[in-house]
Parts: C-alpha cells; sequence; structure tokens
C-alpha cells in the first residue's frame, strides 16, 4: 500500500523547504520517498522531483492563453489535473506500489478551503491506493499576534472541513518565533489551543468594534474542537523526527528498515536483542497507538530550545557538533583514512 502526505499552507509558509528536507532525512534514514510538485507556478525547485506537473501545464501557459490572472491560472490548472488525472495516476504507479509520496500543493488557500478539483483529485488518490495525511503549514510568528492566531486557526478548520483527511496542523519556523516578539502565553497554549477566552483582551485592545465577531469566530474554534498543531524547526534533526512520529501516527506507516541498515543512535533499544536487529518488526500495534518519546516530544522542551534558551542551546549544539567532528576526525586518522601529507617528489626539501 502506498502512503503520502499532502503539503499545504500559505505562501512562505515552508512546503518546498520541507519537502525537500524531509527527502534529505529519509535519504539518511535509509526510507523510501518521492516527491510530487503539484505547484504549476513553482519554477525553482529545490528537491528531487519524482513526478512535476510543469509536464503537464504551467501558470504562465494558462496566463498568456487564456488571460487569466494568477489565481484564477491556478484554478484551471487543478481543474485541468483533476480532467487529465490519468497523467498523474500513471506516473505514480511507476514510483511503485510501496511508494511514500509528498504532494507539494501550490500556496493558495481557496484550493484547499473551498474549491472543490482538489479534493476530488485526492478522492481519487484514496480510492487508488493511497493512505493519506494532510500536513498543513503555518508560520509560527502567527501565534505573537492574538488576530492572525485566530485567523489561522479559522484557517485550519476550514481546512480540515474541507479536504475530511487525517490532518496534521503545523507551525513551522518555529526556530525563528522569537525574532517577532514576546509570546502572551506558553507554547502550549497556543499547540494545544487551550481557553481562547484568555484572548479576548488582546483581541478588544486592537480591534474593539469587533469585540462581538471575536468572540464568535472563538465560539465556533471551541465547538469543533478539532485545531491542535506540532512544531517544526526544519533543520533541526529531532523536530524533523517528532512530525515525522505524528505523521506516521496518522497515517497508520510503520517502517521497518532493510536487515542490513544501520539505524540512527538512539531509535532501536540496543539491549533487546529481538528488536535490534529490525525495529519496528515487533509490536506494530503498541508501536503506533504508543506515547511518543524524544528530544522535541514535549512542548515545553520545544519552548525552552526555541523561545526561553535558543542562544544557549545554540552554543551548546555547536559545541558539540564541534566535538563530533573532532571525533570522526580522530578516528579518519586512526584508521589511516586520513593520509599523511608529503611534498612533491620533485621538490627538494631544505
Amino acid at each position: 500500500m502506498a502512503f503520502g502526505e499532502i503539503v499545504c499552507g500559505s505562501p512562505g509558509s515552508g512546503k518546498s523547504t520541507y519537502c525537500f528536507g524531509k527527502h534529505q532525512l529519509f535519504t539518511a534514514l535509509n526510507r523510501p520517498i518521492s516527491v510530487v510538485n503539484l505547484d504549476p507556478a513553482n519554477d525553482s525547485i529545490t528537491y528531487p522531483c519524482a513526478v512535476d506537473i510543469s509536464s503537464l501545464i504551467t501558470l504562465q501557459d494558462v496566463m498568456d492563453e487564456h488571460g487569466l490572472g494568477p489565481n484564477g491560472g491556478l484554478l484551471y490548472c487543478m481543474e485541468y489535473l483533476e480532467a487529465n488525472f490519468d497523467w498523474l495516476e500513471e506516473r505514480l504507479q511507476a514510483l511503485g506500489k510501496d511508494a511514500y509520496v509528498l504532494f507539494d500543493l501550490p500556496g493558495q488557500v481557496e484550493l484547499s478551503t473551498n474549491h472543490e478539483s482538489l479534493k476530488r483529485i485526492i478522492e481519487r488518490l484514496t480510492k487508488s491506493g493511497f493512505r493519506l495525511a494532510v500536513v498543513h503549514l503555518c508560520d509560527a510568528h502567527y501565534v505573537t499576534d492574538a488576530a492572525k492566531y485566530i485567523s489561522v486557526l479559522l484557517l485550519s478548520l476550514r481546512t480540515m472541513l474541507h479536504l475530511e483527511l487525517p490532518h496534521i496542523n503545523v507551525l513551522s519556523k518555529v526556530d525563528l518565533i522569537a525574532q517577532y516578539g514576546d509570546l502572551d502565553f506558553n507554547l502550549d497554549f497556543y499547540t494545544e489551543v487551550q481557553d481562547l477566552s484568555y484572548l479576548e483582551n488582546a483581541l478588544s485592545t486592537s480591534t474593539p468594534r469587533f469585540a462581538a465577531l471575536n468572540m464568535a469566530m472563538i465560539s465556533l474554534i471551541e465547538d469543533y474542537s478539532l485545531v491542535g498543531f506540532e512544531t517544526l524547526a526544519v533543520e533541526d534533526k529531532n523536530s524533523m523526527l517528532h512530525l515525522t512520529r505524528a505523521i506516521d501516527r496518522a497515517t497508520g506507516y510503520v517502517f521497518v528498515p532493510p536487515p542490513d541498515s544501520n539505524a540512527p543512535p538512539g531509535t532501536v533499544d540496543s539491549t533487546d536483542a529481538s528488536t535490534a536487529a529490525r525495529p519496528n518488526s515487533y509490536a506494530l500495534f503498541s508501536s503506533a497507538i504508543g506515547q511518543m518519546r524524544g528530544p522535541a516530544d514535549d512542548i515545553r522542551d520545544v519552548q525552552e530550545r526555541w523561545i526561553d534558551a535558543k542562544d544557549e542551546w545554540d552554543a551548546f549544539e555547536k559545541k558539540e557538533w564541534r566535538r563530533e567532528g573532532e571525533l570522526v576526525r580522530d578516528e579518519a586518522a586512526r584508521t589511516g583514512n586520513i593520509r599523511e601529507r608529503r611534498p612533491p617528489e620533485d621538490v627538494e626539501m631544505a
């Protein structure tokens, strides 16, 4: 069975960066992955692309031929892809029945909140055998402003209701959040979407004319009680691993590495001989529903790393990287992988 992620979010939320980072992570873990670009306006793809919609249609061609603007052109491209779904299906089948695919979507939010073409494309993917989850990226700096935070909650809720898939909302670029000012509450208030009535004062102060509307929107979000957030710092390995585990739990995916692969340190209990060679090949059910444990699994650790003590952690990590580099260099020298530098034979030594 094929698995995959529908990666969506507003422009600038980090979708392509996330796809590139995940491709690098999975390659390091010897885990199969393919990235499909479904953004016809993306002409600077940074990741290795298995399928590119520009082979079928481009936004610029649509705008030139039909006289449409960027927004209308993107809607047309999605409708065109829906009408030619067999083109996409044929290329996905070539990836293999056990493929893990990231679908990188355009940043136009109408596609994932209102327009029906993307929804129907996803439905056809699920009918063809894909187990999918939506990964909705939202820029973390929105939580520093109460009004923006409410708008992100509404956008996330609307996307969840429209696409009707297992859904992971993500506060991306959490490593940059300290640049936008102090938070009114701890980070867990925003990720767990706790009692939003505490935001009333901030909302009423900034927009007093809309106090009643603000409270109505807050009540709507709390009535559904669906929205929550994971966090992501795409360049941090622990953050990427934590988000990967959350997505795997949502889709039901369990990765069993090949017998001859070397698992990263800390991912296998070396004291248990039954699981040391092939992790996750035993107790799959408990692996799927068990509590996630790791350096980035507690939101309080995330707050300490990126908000409360960011500078201290940055200095600590640089020190650790330097130490690891010295260990690798010493090991290479010990095993003879670093050759002693010698002068050229034709140069006479003094």
